[in-house]
């Protein structure tokens, strides 16, 4: 069964390190190694598990608003959502993300909205995110470094 958990550094990070993505989503996504060493003081860690094997990782930004200005004040972004190479295919990701509205409205109350972008050549990624409740804004943001993307709402 598929749920989602803050990030404990003393019981999932051994698990979380081992985490890949097929070679042509890094640019999408980077290592894991590049996300952990990029860390900003408003992301917080969040892992994905599947019974209580860690299949999977992303980061909430607590302060996505303040460096996206297309975002509303009271929403958190979704950041660096992934799952490993060896779990992929399975609905996890899709699983994860219908539990995003119900963990983001449990553990940050205030949060109107969670909203993410998605690389424009990432079309299984922004359909997973589709799926899941998320609405296209029809807006692109295009200060990503791997190309123009999609700008994406979910209302809590």
């Amino acid at each position: 069964m598929i749920n989602i958990q803050r990030m404990e550094s003393q019981r999932h990070l051994k698990y979380v390190e081992r985490l890949k993505v097929e070679s042509e989503q890094l640019k999408f996504v980077g290592t894991i190694e590049e996300i952990l060493s990029g860390l900003e003081l408003e992301c917080e860690a969040h892992v994905i598990l599947n019974d209580n094997e860690v299949v999977g990782f992303f980061l909430l930004d607590l302060g996505f608003a303040k460096r996206y200005g297309f975002a509303e004040s009271d929403c958190v972004g979704l950041r660096a959502f992934f799952i490993d190479h060896r779990h992929q295919g399975k609905r996890y990701g899709t699983k994860a993300i219908e539990q995003l509205r119900h963990h983001v409205k449990k553990y940050y109350p205030k949060t109107s909205s969670i909203y993410l972008t998605v690389n424009c050549k990432n079309p299984v990624a922004r359909s997973c995110y589709l799926k899941a409740g998320f609405e296209d804004t029809a807006e692109l943001y295009l200060g990503g470094a791997a190309g123009p993307q999609h700008i994406m709402r979910l209302m809590i």
